[in-house]
C-alpha cells in the first residue's frame, strides 16, 4: 500500500509542476492573447459604430440636400408657371385690344362706306327722280322745285325703310 502512497504522491507532484508549467507556459499567453483580441474586437465594434452613425449622419445631410434641392426646384417651377401664367394673360390681353382696334377701326370704316353710299344713293336717285319727274311734267322744274321734289321722295322712301 506504501507503493501506491508513493506513487500516487508523485504523480499530484507532477500534476502540480505540470499544472504550474502549463499554466505558465500555455495559459498565460492564450489569455493575454484572447485578452488582446477581446479588446480588438471591442476596438473594432466601437469604430464600427462610430463609422455607423458618421454614416447615418450624412444620410440625413444628404437626404436634407435632397430635401432642399426638391423645395427649389419646386420654387423655381412654381415661379416659371406664375411667370408663364402672367405672360399668357397679358398676350390675350393684348391680341383682345388689338382685336377690339381692329373691329372698331372695320365698324368705323364700314359706317364711313355705308354713308358715303346712302349719299351716293341719294344723289342717283334724286338725278332719277328728277329725270322722271320731267318727263312726266313735261317740263323744265327750277333748282327749287327739283330740291323740295327730291326731298319729298326721300321722306318717302325713309319710311318705306321704316316700314321694312
Amino acid at each position: 500500500m506504501l507503493d501506491f502512497s508513493v506513487t500516487f504522491i508523485i504523480t499530484i507532484v507532477n500534476i502540480a509542476i505540470l499544472t504550474f508549467v502549463l499554466r505558465a507556459l500555455l495559459f498565460k499567453p492564450v489569455t493575454k492573447f484572447m485578452a488582446e483580441r477581446a479588446k480588438k474586437v471591442q476596438n473594432t465594434i466601437a469604430e464600427a459604430g462610430k463609422d455607423r452613425a458618421a454614416a447615418q449622419k450624412l444620410l440625413e445631410q444628404y437626404q436634407a440636400k435632397v430635401k432642399d434641392a426638391k423645395d427649389e426646384a419646386d420654387q423655381i417651377i412654381g415661379a416659371g408657371r406664375k411667370n408663364a401664367e402672367a405672360e399668357a394673360e397679358r398676350i390675350i390681353a393684348d391680341a383682345r385690344e388689338r382685336a377690339h382696334d381692329l373691329t372698331e377701326t372695320a365698324r368705323k370704316q364700314i359706317e364711313s362706306e355705308r354713308q358715303a353710299m346712302a349719299t351716293q344713293f341719294k344723289l342717283e336717285a334724286a338725278a332719277l327722280i328728277m329725270a322722271a319727274s320731267a318727263r312726266l311734267v313735261q317740263r323744265e322744274l327750277s333748282g327749287d322745285d327739283n330740291r323740295r321734289y327730291a326731298n319729298m321722295l326721300f321722306d318717302e322712301l325713309n319710311a318705306q325703310k321704316g316700314s321694312l
